[in-house]
């Protein structure tokens, strides 16, 4: 093949089929933003509210969720940055080329389930904010007990699944505005009701130390007792499920498609703007609100759900954060999953295969067991993926160290990879047995069960042709390589050096936007620390309600402005 007809052939290869070019690559800067807008969510009020039902100790929340959270930035830093970085591939396509179609047809089918599922507990958390303006009680049950409510479901769910089919790029770029702003919230949620926690506690609103804190979440937010007053969970139980909570995107290496883009490897320590400033700070603020909700509206944490939580800690900006964050996340996974089936069903549209989809998924939204179960399906949904991550880890970490040679499979142009399968099936029913016979906690089920599957997968892999050597293909790899960059080094002359706005009508705004936030930050640091009784406690909780809400308005007003600028002097580089 001649270079200008092997240039043609490149061009016509889909862009998900190659490597990130060097232009579109992104600094540490980018991953922070990325990372603390994922992952501060509507899952967060599921999930902290969770912790308080499974009786967790004030102690045990502290200290366990800070190790857990530790240990998954490392796993994504250690495992899954580097592997994205060095091969500039998503998951999904490194896992065609070392796999081949049936087990790819596998794990589309697996990742159409986990974020159909995922999906759907997004759309109901969104539908308990809009079922308060409706009147209708709250879901409590497993299945819907009012008819309005099941309206409602269908109702914000199709709004989704449209989204999801024709305007998900607008959305997803939404979605990366309310990074700072869920945190924003979710700290300030905690401030304006630990107040109302302390004067039931401690018969004051003010504390006087740390040990006033310790006291009250011992008292009447984490426990050590769950919400059937037996003994809760332990410390191994909140570091498992913190760490357990991400194994889709970690060990099971799906983030390969947003760390590819990374310059470098240690971004992957990016992730601590979500883990630590979103999982660790919101699931314990959302715990807080939970329980000062409860307080305040004479109730158990286990009879509110989200909407009430948000309502009551923010006002009229809880109907905000519980629809934008359930909304936004749902109609990500929902894209995904969109994706996923379509590459199954590739004769059909990517957008009448997602609303088929959607139409799935909002179904099974109207059964609220799917967000009162987060922690188990998040963690089984790991459980499901870690194999394909131990197999992708063995195929490109362990075989070069012990002379196997990686791509084996393509060379031998195999379009199903019998070691692959069969170490994916294996590593189910080893990981699903563990769990069966209750060998040890479920959360920590995805570490053997990841091990399990590199050591299987290289044995068989070893039979089938892994060990041996392919010079020939090698060769014609790394030719297709170069010529790979270079056609992207063509790309890049031709599309040139991204405009950077420095205008000050932009600079104007983003100060605008960044003010709204820092105001709503000290109304809730005032009703916190200034409200000595609990008339002033409530009058600046007043405050905060009127105008925490006309900062939001304000905030995502003039930052969608300054992003609407930036993407207007750079159209070509949208990707």
């Amino acid at each position: 093949m001649d270079a200008d007809t092997s240039q043609q052939a490149i061009a016509n290869m889909k862009q998900e089929q190659l490597p990130v070019p060097e232009h579109r690559l992104h600094g540490w800067t980018h991953f922070v933003g990325l990372y603390a807008g994922e992952h501060v969510a509507a899952t967060e009020f599921v999930i902290g509210a969770t912790f308080v039902a499974l009786g967790a100790t004030t102690k045990d929340i502290l200290i366990g969720l800070l190790v857990g959270n530790i240990l998954a930035i490392l796993s994504w830093t250690i495992i899954t940055a580097p592997i994205a970085v060095q091969t500039r591939l998503s998951l999904y396509t490194y896992l065609h080329k070392i796999a081949g179609d049936s087990m790819t047809t596998l794990y589309n089918w697996a990742n159409v389930l986990i974020f159909t599922v995922i999906s759907a507990a997004m759309i109901t958390v969104s539908c308990t904010a809009v079922r308060l303006l409706f009147n209708i009680p709250a879901q409590l049950q497993w299945y819907p007990t009012d008819g309005m409510f099941v309206a409602v479901v269908l109702a914000v769910g199709m709004i989704v699944v449209f989204v999801a089919m024709y305007g998900f790029n607008a959305v997803a770029e939404f979605s990366g505005l309310c990074g700072p702003w869920l945190v924003v919230m979710f700290v300030s949620g905690a401030l304006v009701l630990f107040p109302a926690l302390s004067e039931s506690v401690l018969g004051r609103t003010t504390l006087t130390g740390f040990g006033d804190f310790i006291k009250i979440g011992d008292h009447s937010i984490w426990t050590g007792r769950n919400s059937a007053g037996q003994p809760g969970i332990g410390l191994l139980e909140v570091i498992g499920f913190a760490w357990a909570a991400n194994t889709i995107t970690h060990f099971g290496l799906i983030d390969m498609a947003l760390l590819r883009y990374a310059k470098r490897s240690i971004y992957g320590l990016c992730t601590s703007a979500g883990m630590l400033f979103g999982h660790y700070v919101a699931w314990i603020a959302s715990g807080i609100m939970g329980a000062g909700a409860a307080v305040l509206l004479k109730s158990t944490i286990v009879e509110l759900d989200p909407g009430d939580v948000a309502y009551n800690a923010l006002g009229l900006s809880g109907y905000v954060i519980v629809i934008v964050a359930g909304w936004t996340t749902a109609n990500a996974n929902l894209y995904r999953a969109g994706l996923a089936a379509q590459a199954i069903f590739h004769n059909h549209s990517r957008r009448g295969v997602t609303f088929t989809v959607g139409c799935v998924t909002v179904a099974v939204a109207c059964f609220p067991f799917v967000f009162s179960q987060m922690l188990p399906l998040l963690t089984y949904a790991g459980l499901l993926v870690v194999p394909v991550g131990g197999i992708v880890f063995a195929e490109h970490v362990v075989f070069p160290h012990i002379g196997f040679t990686r791509y084996w499979a393509s060379y031998r142009k195999l379009t199903h990879s019998t070691p692959a399968v069969a170490s994916w099936a294996a590593g189910l029913v080893f990981g699903f047995g563990l769990n069966a016979m209750q060998v040890m906690s479920f959360y920590y089920l995805f570490i053997p069960t990841w091990l399990f599957t590199i050591a299987l997968y290289t044995l068989l892999a070893k039979l089938y042709g892994a060990a041996e050597k392919y010079p020939v293909e090698e060769e014609a790899e790394r030719q297709m390589n170069a010529a790979i960059r270079e056609f992207q080094t063509r790309q890049a002359e031709a599309e040139g050096e991204p405009v950077v706005d420095h205008s000050m009508l932009s600079k104007v705004f983003h100060g605008i936007s960044r003010s709204s936030l820092g105001l709503t930050l000290v109304l809730a640091l005032m009703v916190m620390f200034w409200s000595p009784d609990m008339n002033t406690y409530i009058q600046n909780r007043d405050i905060f309600y009127t105008w925490g809400f006309v900062f939001t308005i304000t905030y995502f007003v003039f930052a969608y402005w300054v992003l609407h600028r930036r993407k207007a002097l750079n159209p070509q580089h949208e990707s």
